[in-house]
């Protein structure tokens, strides 16, 4: 047992004159440092004055509360506790996490233990008198590799950075659903108004068709009118199916952001209800809160992280790679006296690997590297800019669309009146059909067009809050860079 104490203290100053050797030769990393982007933003926006309330919005979180419809509240609230989409990326944010653990494991010396038993048994015409043979063993074998250059450090930079990516995916994912529900629900809610006004306005003709065949039966009209007016009132009706065919579809796909089957939601949404109104003003963030809010911003940034950390580890491969090993266990023939003084043994040394000749193979990896590295930063550049004209595009199609709707709520008014003094008129025998005809499908295709002016102002909002990025909510323990990881956790279940 002396023995074992003395070689085991002599491994041991073995070991720690390698590492004392090796350790100073540990020196930054190679390849180059990340440093954030910092893209030139604009200070106001373009399109944003009469429509939107400047300063930061705090509503972002749960923007599609700005429509004041609980129902709405509600199904937002059940899509992100139960949507397959974000289960499906939370998914992949335990396996980046899984990964960025397993290259952190390469900072650590590998420990691995292992026993054998051999038996063998010699040919009669050897000398040896011993024809039967056995052997035990059991040892403990240790790696480590010095990461002297960074290969490893930059391996987990680019995974931590992998992570961090992934969880801005799944943000994205996040604000894709909740406006994919607002907009399924506008368009529920737009397909039964326009049910609704082709019903109020199929009675209103069935009147008019009754009252001319009146009028004919008295000599007082004619056939010609007869066959306008039911013309018209069967082009009315026939467009009810293409409404109930829509409504259905869309509470169906409701269903599915849901996680539910397709008929789940019917008996919750068949009763009608109003399109959601517009705020007649929007809370909007200047154009530098793209940078932190928008995910895929802050996913992209984090793929450049990442894309720089591999030039890292692929220059890495240029240099030698020095590592330390060592194997300490016991060996006897006979299993009784395996663990004793004289069945130890040890061997303990430091190693060097540097391939010298590779074809260009590893310069090839560095030059491969370095342009992921740039169409990451070009994908960057892109996804900014791309963020700047889908938010300044809502901003003109809410704004444009606003004076739009109020024209059409005019031409309503205007239209209803027409229609009522029209008939008026005919039934006292005063103005041809014709004016009655034309006030009528005048009446119904404002009433529709109003609809969808309504439908199209309320996907317009969702757009500009989706262009900002709207519709998840960062933890307090992250940092309001976008380049920090520390918030690497999955949020879907933070929104409610």
């Amino acid at each position: 047992m002396r023995f074992f104490m003395v070689n085991r203290t002599r491994l041991s100053l073995l070991l720690a004159l390698g590492i004392a050797i090796l350790a100073p030769a540990a020196c930054t990393p190679v390849g180059p440092d990340y440093h954030p982007p910092q893209p030139s933003m604009p200070t106001q926006w373009d399109q944003g004055a009469g429509t939107v309330d400047s300063g930061h919005a705090e509503t972002y979180t749960h923007w599609w509360s700005l429509f004041h419809d609980p129902l709405l509240d509600d199904l937002v609230r059940r899509a992100v506790a139960a949507n397959p989409d974000l289960k499906i990326a939370e998914t992949r944010i335990r396996e980046a996490r899984a990964m960025h653990l397993q290259a952190a494991s390469g900072m650590s010396p590998s420990v691995d233990a292992g026993a054998s038993y051999t038996g063998s048994h010699e040919s009669k015409d050897l000398a040896d008198g011993s024809k039967t043979k056995d052997l035990f063993q059991a040892q403990f074998d240790v790696n480590w590799e010095i990461d002297v250059f960074g290969s490893v450090r930059r391996q987990v930079e680019a995974a931590e950075a992998n992570l961090a990516a992934t969880i801005e995916d799944q943000r994205a994912v996040l604000v894709s659903l909740t406006a994919e529900v607002a907009l399924n629900y506008v368009a529920l809610r737009t397909y039964q108004q326009q049910l609704a006004i082709a019903q109020e306005n199929s009675r209103s003709q069935e009147q008019t068709v009754d009252l001319v065949r009146n009028k004919f039966r008295l000599g007082l009209g004619s056939e010609l009118e007869v066959a306008q007016a039911e013309t018209l009132l069967a082009q009315t009706k026939a467009e009810i199916p293409a409404f109930e065919s829509g409504a259905a579809q869309a509470m169906h796909q409701l269903a599915l952001l849901l996680g539910q089957q397709p008929q789940a939601l019917k008996e919750e949404l068949t009763p009608t209800g109003a399109t959601p109104p517009v705020p007649p003003l929007l809370p909007l963030a200047l154009p530098s809160e793209l940078l932190r809010q928008r995910p895929d911003i802050r996913s992209a940034e984090r793929q450049l992280a990442a894309a720089t950390a591999n030039v890292g580890v692929a220059t890495a491969d240029l240099f030698p790679r020095f590592s330390l090993s060592a194997l300490i266990g016991l060996q006897n023939s006979s299993l009784t006296n395996l663990v004793s003084s004289s069945s130890y043994f040890w061997s303990a040394g430091p190693t060097v690997n540097w391939p010298l000749f590779d074809g260009g193979r590893r310069r090839a990896a560095v030059e491969a590297s370095e342009a992921q590295r740039q169409r990451a930063e070009l994908t960057y550049e892109k996804t900014v800019l791309t963020a700047l004209a889908e938010t300044e595009n809502a901003l003109v199609a809410l704004s444009r669309e606003r004076d739009a709707y109020e024209m059409l709520k005019t031409a309503v008014d205007s239209s209803q009146r027409a229609a009522s003094i029209a008939r008026g008129l005919y039934t006292a025998g005063l103005t041809p059909f014709l004016n009655v005809l034309q006030s009528e499908t005048a009446l119904y295709q404002s009433q529709d067009k109003q609809a969808q002016s309504g439908q199209r102002l309320a996907i317009n909002m969702i757009a500009l809050y989706k262009a900002l990025g709207g519709g998840w909510r960062l933890s307090p323990a992250a940092g309001s860079s976008p380049s920090s990881g520390a918030d690497a956790k999955p949020l879907a279940r933070n929104i409610p």
